[in-house]
């Protein structure tokens, strides 16, 4: 390799790395984003629960008996 293939091969890999920390960067901001919410859902529920707001049991489906495989 000569010098300008080796000065072309750091620019591009310093390139990628850089796109790597933008990208990291997006990802750290919108779990902040996402964190920010779930807190604010967590403390709705929690409101809605202190009131008596409680949530309709859910009744277990039923399941048919599994019927015999004849071979």
């Amino acid at each position: 390799m000569e010098v300008t293939d080796h000065q072309n091969h750091l620019k591009s890999v310093t390139e990628q790395a850089q796109g790597l920390v933008n990208e990291i960067n997006q990802l750290e901001a919108q779990a902040k984003n996402k964190r920010e919410m779930l807190l604010k859902l967590q403390g709705i529920i929690e409101y809605l629960q202190q009131t008596g707001v409680e949530l309709p049991k859910e009744e277990a489906p039923e399941v048919a008996p599994a019927e015999p495989v004849e071979s």
